[in-house]
């Protein structure tokens, strides 16, 4: 038992090193609270749009929107189909598993980072397929859901347990079988799969820069540039339609 002037310890506490994760970020509850926070405003969302249609046309991304409303690209990946509860339960569950893991080795602020990319992600190599003429009634197909973004985290797991030396055997089965199913199941958006794993594999990539040369910097530096090349695909794709590239914002 003893007594410490305030000062004392807050002078103490510079001196101390932050804990840190295994891949140098900064490390965060004992619970994956940011995991369980994107999971309840997913299902949040999901309960608004069985109470009112009008908040799936409210955060759905349609080709045809994304020029005057461009947050959709992101917002779509927080609802999810209002008449097929597998689709948000499916990726509610694989959430849980893969996100709770990244979120605890990674740390909140590169695991958000990564989660907020690979759905960006998603949505944008889907619309690189899709046209964009407003004429065009399949301009307006919207998409929801967070698959890019649980694929983009996959991803994540398979090259960060490569590096780590763990095994990811059981995530390579997943991600096959459901490489599958997005062919065979109609109205599955198998492009924004693709996508999320793509930009997972490469955050993640940098992320295993970084900790070998144990620079945080690179780690940021490599998910700013995922970040940019998303941005210019989708400012690319508008700006190659037949009507030209339309204001964004």
């Amino acid at each position: 038992m003893g007594v410490q002037c305030v000062d004392c310890v807050r002078e103490q506490a510079k001196g101390e090193r932050r804990p840190v994760t295994v891949l140098g970020g900064r490390a965060g509850a004992d619970k994956p609270y940011l995991t369980m926070a994107i999971i309840a405003i997913c299902v949040l969302v999901w309960l608004g749009e069985q109470v009112s249609p009008r908040v799936f046309q409210e955060v759905a991304f349609a080709p045809a929107l994304g020029p005057s409303e461009p947050w959709r690209l992101l917002t779509s990946a927080f609802a999810h189909s209002p008449n097929q509860i597998m689709h948000i339960g499916f990726n509610m569950f694989a959430l849980w598993i893969v996100g709770g893991y990244l979120e605890q080795m990674m740390g909140w602020a590169r695991y958000l980072a990564i989660y907020l990319v690979t759905a960006l992600a998603g949505s944008v190599t889907w619309l690189l397929f899709q046209p964009v003429d407003p004429s065009d009634p399949g301009a307006y197909t919207p998409i929801v859901g967070a698959s890019g973004a649980v694929f983009g985290l996959f991803a994540a797991v398979i090259v960060l347990n490569r590096h780590l030396g763990r095994d990811s055997s059981g995530m390579l089965a997943i991600i096959g079988i459901n490489a599958v199913l997005g062919f065979i199941i109609p109205n599955v958006a198998w492009q924004a799969h693709l996508g999320g794993l793509v930009a997972g594999a490469l955050v993640a990539l940098a992320l295993t820069v970084a900790r070998s040369r144990r620079s945080p910097v690179i780690a940021w530096a490599g998910i700013l540039g995922v970040l940019a090349l998303v941005v210019v695909l989708a400012v690319g794709k508008y700006a190659l339609s037949p009507t030209g590239l339309l204001p964004l914002g």
